[in-house]
């Protein structure tokens, strides 16, 4: 599925955010991303995004070699990715269920399919009740539900989930992170990041552990899922 083989990254002249990084990814498999603040979660993410290019080293996505795939090839990758940002990243002037339709109108989808992708992820998520609300009068769990719905709803081969739980209280950090589990029981591959261990440690999921640039990838925790 994913492939990093000796990925360094620098932006301009600065200092190298990411040092040499090997790493794979199978098929259907959950990793936590952990590590401080500042440690380079983000940067590696974007690029699993697609958002960057490495200055050095290889990428394997979908059995495509990056560095060999012309630009114009890469927004059909990244339609294979979800993406959960910290900040939510809703449109306020769109209704809950305009934000979550948002990826399948982009892409043409027919109206009768992209409802009834939205009414399953509506109580999915458990916002039924708020389908027709606008996300200013939502609180921060709710909004980041709406976020994780949107993201899925394309149904990606691979989601990314950047500190997801950063502002949220600690229950509902876990009750969020139950919900990615969900998603993975489906085949989905979930990448999600964030400083937060004592919540990772609650799941029976491998760790990405990043420090100073660079990534030690960890075998499967033996906690116990709750």
């Amino acid at each position: 599925m994913v492939r990093f083989q000796s990925v360094s990254l620098r932006y301009g002249n600065r200092p190298q955010v990411l040092r040499d990084v090997t790493f794979h990814l199978e098929t259907g498999s959950f990793h936590f991303l952990v590590g401080p603040s500042g440690a380079g979660k983000t940067s590696l993410l974007r690029l699993m995004f697609l958002a960057r290019r490495p200055t050095r080293g290889a990428i394997t996505m979908f059995g495509r070699d990056l560095s060999k795939t012309p630009r114009h090839e890469l927004p059909a990758l990244r339609r294979r990715i979800g993406i959960v940002f910290q900040d939510f990243r809703l449109l306020d002037h769109l209704t809950v269920v305009d934000n979550i339709a948002l990826p399948l109108r982009i892409a043409g989808i027919r109206d009768g399919v992209v409802r009834e992708h939205v009414t399953e992820l509506l109580t999915w998520v458990g916002l039924t009740h708020h389908a027709d609300s606008k996300p200013t009068i939502l609180s921060d769990g709710e909004k980041q539900r709406v976020a994780i719905a949107r993201a899925v709803i394309a149904r990606p081969s691979l989601l990314l989930a950047d500190e997801p739980t950063g502002n949220l209280d600690p229950d509902l950090g876990l009750r969020l992170t139950q919900l990615f589990a969900e998603l993975n029981k489906i085949g989905t591959t979930v990448v999600m990041a964030t400083h937060n261990e004592s919540l990772a440690v609650r799941f029976p999921f491998a760790t990405l552990q990043i420090a100073e640039g660079q990534v030690t990838q960890g075998g499967r925790r033996v906690a116990p899922l709750i």
